[in-house]
């Protein structure tokens, strides 16, 4: 079974089911704590939270679907056997409960059913179940239920290991049952205490988990029994896929292979990066992103420097990438048919030619010194070229010229330090209130107008005027400016009024806060929301150290006089607040 027949069984087997097929949400989520969606279950957490009506938004309380998702924690980790950016996530979900919902007895019915009908061995599955603890009971029911269909290997597991949520400090939680495969003695470790979650082999291999959300944890910490039940499951589809088709790594799959085969050469962990990031990239700059310094646009340039890097290091020649995404993108055309591929190629080529002569001028560096390297010298390259540490020192090895790799690390966190230092001055914000609560104001309209990819790029605020940079690949028309203008005001109309709050960083995050610089503030901050007093609703919500007013109404109307370029992919508003205590 092949990668394209395996997604399509998923869903036509749920569809058969009852389940509504839901299309994959953009790999850019609402919620903006996040930079991007890491799971099939975050289009549905309103749902699940009974915040909305499933059966209203879906006309159905089943759902299924196969949700493009990406992951940034462990991009260094990427060549091993189990580590990638962009995946795909199988699902399905029964939200709440009627006379037609399903909670654990069909959630693990669906799971087996499904599992055998593409020829897995029920002997050879293995469960992880909630053993229990001093505030929740063990899942006796999820236990019997797994007996009961002939499953015999049961591991009873601890609240870390299998009990899910939730995912801020409150809200819908519950315990899990994990299914594991076992590959077969031949990818054991020999020891008589292998078994699922085994820390010395791969053997046994997590392929689905079963969420039964039936408690909510309140403010006080507490576990109350949630009023509606729901039913959360995530298979990795690069994992069951590469089980299926017998091989050690998704790596060694069709979702790879013609892209390793088509490298040709080289070390195998270089080729395996070198595929995953082209994939990453793909489905980046699709979903709208643009190589930046921050944010999601940091992490696309990471990868496409990492993708030409490597691709240095084996030796690849020109633009050895084009290629490589042709062949991601007809992987991929029959799923996925809105990918864009001229866009695609250009905003590479533009930011691949980019790196290429930052490169070539670090290597000349490197290659005129003559003896060992200070830490410091080191430093001084990578800063001034971007140039890898990995590549100076592959580089260095070469000449047989010695690294002082403490003094390196010496100087990376000093500069880290100043960095952070200023970055604290310079997003505090500007002296002029009125204006600087303004550019909240536009910043919120214009990803409402524009799209949730608008980032902040930088502020200016003076007597006058405001300047706002932001991330937009194109110049704004005047229908959206008109548009943005226009919301500005109504804001400014309504009267929205202004709260702060100072909280660690972290809960700050949580909260939905927006957030552009986390790197470089403190472990502190203000967020401010601008929010309708008599609603609740809230309109902007951000990490901001500056002054601000509070009721926007005193702007009494917002203009903007200038759109235009900043630099690439960015763009830059100036606009004025024309009232009477902003002139």
């Amino acid at each position: 079974m092949n990668s394209n027949e395996l997604r399509k069984h998923f869903l036509d087997f749920f569809e058969s089911k009852g389940h509504r097929i839901v299309p994959s949400s953009s790999l850019l989520p609402t919620d903006p704590s996040v930079l991007f969606t890491t799971a099939g279950m975050q289009q549905f957490s309103p749902y699940l939270a009974g915040e909305k009506d499933v059966v209203n938004d879906f006309g159905n309380r089943h759902l299924a679907s196969c949700q493009k998702c990406f992951r940034t924690d462990d991009i260094e980790e990427v060549g091993d056997d189990t580590h990638h950016t962009f995946f795909e996530m199988l699902g399905n979900w029964s939200i709440g409960q009627d006379e037609s919902g399903y909670f654990k007895e069909g959630a693990i019915d669906y799971a087996l059913e499904f599992l055998e009908s593409i020829g897995l061995d029920k002997s050879r599955m293995h469960i992880t179940v909630f053993g229990g603890n001093n505030v929740i009971p063990k899942d006796e029911e999820a236990i019997d239920l797994w007996k009961k269909r002939g499953i015999n290997s049961i591991k009873e597991c601890g609240f870390k290991d299998n009990f899910w949520g939730p995912v801020a400090e409150t809200g819908p939680c519950g315990p899990c049952s994990e299914i594991h495969y076992d590959r077969g003695e031949s990818f054991g470790c020999g020891r008589s205490d292998c078994g699922p979650n085994c820390d010395y082999c791969k053997r046994y291999v997590e392929i689905w988990n079963l969420v039964f959300m039936q408690y909510f944890k309140n403010k006080a910490g507490e576990y109350e029994l949630l009023s509606q039940t729901n039913i959360d499951t995530g298979i990795g589809f690069e994992r069951l896929l590469s089980i299926l088709q017998g091989k050690n790594s998704a790596y060694e799959t069709d979702l790879f292979s013609d892209v390793i085969s088509k490298i040709g050469k080289g070390d195998k962990v270089a080729c395996r990066i070198i595929a995953d990031h082209i994939r990453g990239i793909v489905f980046l700059v699709d979903a709208g992103v643009i190589p930046s310094n921050t944010g999601q646009g940091y992490i696309l340039r990471r990868l496409i420097r990492r993708t030409i890097r490597y691709g240095k290091m084996i030796e690849l020649q020109g633009d050895f990438w084009v290629p490589l995404i042709k062949l991601t993108i007809e992987k991929y055309k029959d799923v996925y048919k809105e990918i864009e591929r001229k866009k695609i190629y250009e905003i590479v080529k533009k930011e691949a030619e980019k790196f290429s002569l930052t490169l070539d001028r670090g290597l000349k560096i490197i290659n005129s010194i003559k003896g060992d390297i200070s830490g410091k010298e080191a430093f001084d390259i990578y800063q001034s070229y971007g140039f890898p540490l990995e590549m100076i020192k592959e580089e260095l090895s070469k000449k047989n010229i010695k690294l002082n790799e403490d003094e390196f690390y010496d100087e990376l966190k000093k500069h880290q330090e100043l960095s952070r230092a200023g970055a604290e001055k310079k997003f505090g914000g500007g002296s002029n209130p009125y204006l600087h609560t303004a550019t909240h104001l536009l910043h919120s309209a214009l990803r409402k107008v524009l799209g949730e990819s608008v980032r902040q790029m930088g502020s200016d605020i003076n007597d006058e005027r405001l300047r706002f940079d932001f991330s937009f690949e194109r110049k704004l028309t005047p229908e959206e400016i008109k548009a943005v203008e226009d919301l500005v005001n109504l804001k400014i109309k309504e009267g929205l009024v202004l709260k702060k709050e100072v909280m660690p960083l972290s809960e700050a995050l949580s909260s939905g806060a927006l957030s552009f610089f986390k790197e470089r503030y403190p472990e502190e901050v203000s967020v401010w929301t601008i929010y309708d007093k008599d609603s609740g609703e809230i309109f902007s919500k951000e990490i901001c150290g500056g002054e601000h007013i509070d009721n926007v109404s005193k702007l009494e109307s917002f203009k903007i006089i200038k759109e235009e370029s900043s630099s690439r992919g960015v763009r830059r508003i100036k606009a004025i607040c024309q009232g009477k205590y902003t002139i």
